[in-house]
């Protein structure tokens, strides 16, 4: 593709109706006990599908977050849905959220993911989210990290459904990190799933928009995470990275984008301090403009080597038999949200003949991005950091 169609492509794939941006009229927020609020004009809420739950437009991703008193001023300020993992920081990460929203539950969404693959394993995951966190129950309690169809088994949604049964959730939902254009589908017709949170951003709209809007019109309620296409909000100035990922307004202008999509319901970007915080309130009160347009296609040109899109195009295609999004998502864990052990502590988690592979062995690569990352060198920057 030649230098003027790659940024035509890239333009078109960014330019969304401005209908898009429309928001119901928010109620009057909460004011924040330490540090006042940023957002001028109020929250804005959506409806999560047909669930009912009326949630902020912006949400809170705890995944990454060790100071409670962001999650705190978070809830206090107004943000009302908030997210958590069992594995998140080796299941300390529900303890801290449970601690920080103690006293606040009745007026929130919460959500927490399992990742177990049987149906004790999950149930057992969920008795001890609801422990940690310090609730009765969840409102959305997603199967995590699913790809493909098949991965969503009848045994894990028979879970699901003995946990709405017994009253310790709410709605059912799964998670995706690749895979989304076969997965979102399945997951539209399947009448057990109440919430679909995908990986969804900038840099992959045209791929899946068709899938989250035909989810949307099934009556799905969509949540979107990586919102921010890599994150690198932990870059320094001096570092390799800063330059092109901490250009002024580029992350703010990231979740605005996937903010004017209709068909995403909130989003959970990453939180870890005040700022990011304040800067992320900031996106519901600013529509995406010109401006932010053409500062997206800027970025993505520079990140086009760079960042995994989840697609799934390369799914076994590596002659080692790499997981190649998996372990392309764990160096964006390290190098996008300053999360090293995170993303080692999945490294770690693959299988031995594969975590031993090492890239600079092979001769060639067998992968071949359709969106130009620098596959081999990526992979051999995650054995380099990670083993």
């Amino acid at each position: 593709m030649s230098d003027s169609s790659r940024r035509s492509f890239l333009l078109a794939g960014l330019a969304v109706p401005a209908a898009a941006a429309a928001h119901p009229s928010p109620d009057q927020p909460h004011a924040a006990a330490a540090r006042p609020p940023v957002v001028s004009s109020g929250l804005r809420y959506r409806v999560l599908g047909k669930t009912g739950l009326k949630v902020t437009t912006v949400g809170f991703g705890c995944m990454v977050t060790s100071d409670a008193s962001v999650i705190e001023r978070a809830a206090d300020i107004g943000i009302t849905y908030f997210d958590t993992a069992r594995v998140y920081q080796s299941g300390n990460n529900e303890r801290m959220v449970g601690a920080a929203l103690k006293g606040k539950r009745k007026n929130l969404t919460l959500s927490s993911k399992s990742g177990g693959r049987t149906k004790d394993a999950a149930l057992a995951d969920l008795d001890t989210s609801l422990r940690e966190l310090g609730t009765d129950y969840l409102d959305i309690w997603y199967l995590h990290g699913k790809t493909h169809p098949e991965d969503v088994t009848d045994e894990l949604m028979d879970a699901q459904q003995t946990a709405k049964k017994a009253g310790k959730i709410r709605f059912a939902g799964v998670s995706t990190h690749s895979g989304q254009a076969e997965l979102i589908p399945a997951l539209a017709r399947n009448p057990h799933i109440d919430v679909i949170l995908s990986a969804y951003n900038f840099s992959m709209g045209q791929t899946i928009d068709p899938a989250l809007a035909a989810a949307h019109q099934a009556g799905k309620a969509v949540v979107a995470m990586k919102v921010m296409a890599g994150g690198f909000r932990m870059a320094k100035p001096g570092d390799k990275l800063y330059n092109t990922f901490k250009r002024d307004g580029a992350l703010l202008a990231a979740l605005k984008w996937v903010l004017k999509n209709a068909d995403v319901d909130t989003t959970i970007p990453s939180m870890t301090d005040m700022d990011q915080l304040d800067e992320n309130l900031k996106a519901m009160s600013g529509g995406f403009n010109q401006a932010d347009e053409s500062l997206l296609a800027r970025q993505l040109e520079h990140i086009t080597p760079l960042y995994c899109r989840m697609c799934g195009e390369c799914d076994g295609t590596c002659a080692k038999g790499l997981p190649v999004a998996d372990v392309l998502r764990y160096l964006t864990y390290a190098e996008g949200y300053g999360q090293f052990s995170l993303g080692r502590e999945h490294f770690l988690q693959l299988p031995a003949e594969v975590a031993q592979v090492r890239c600079n062995l092979c001769a060639t690569c067998s992968v071949n991005c359709p969106h130009g990352v620098r596959v081999s060198e990526r992979l051999a920057r995650a054995q380099e950091l990670f083993a």
